[in-house]
């Protein structure tokens, strides 16, 4: 099974909530209470551990401030016993 990490671009985003809208795993959010740099409500990733790396979010992004690093379970143990 793939899992992944998926980083936001806090100075690219202007909070549309396409991300939100379409994540299939509902791992996304808008918050209420970070706003960017930009003055934008941010989303935030609320459910990492349910992310499969699919990479909708970033395809959607009309800002490409969404940026997915998609690993195997095998390549994270791996990392982590190093």
């Amino acid at each position: 099974m793939s899992k992944g990490e998926v980083l936001i671009s806090e100075s690219l985003c202007l909070g549309c909530g396409y991300c939100v809208a379409f994540c299939p795993k509902g791992c996304v959010e808008i918050s209420g209470d970070k706003m960017g740099p930009r003055g934008y409500l941010m989303p935030i990733i609320i459910n990492p551990e349910k992310c499969n790396a699919c990479g909708i979010c970033g395809w959607l992004c009309p800002h490409s401030a969404i940026e997915i690093y998609k690993y195997t379970e095998d390549e994270a143990s791996a990392a982590q016993g190093r």
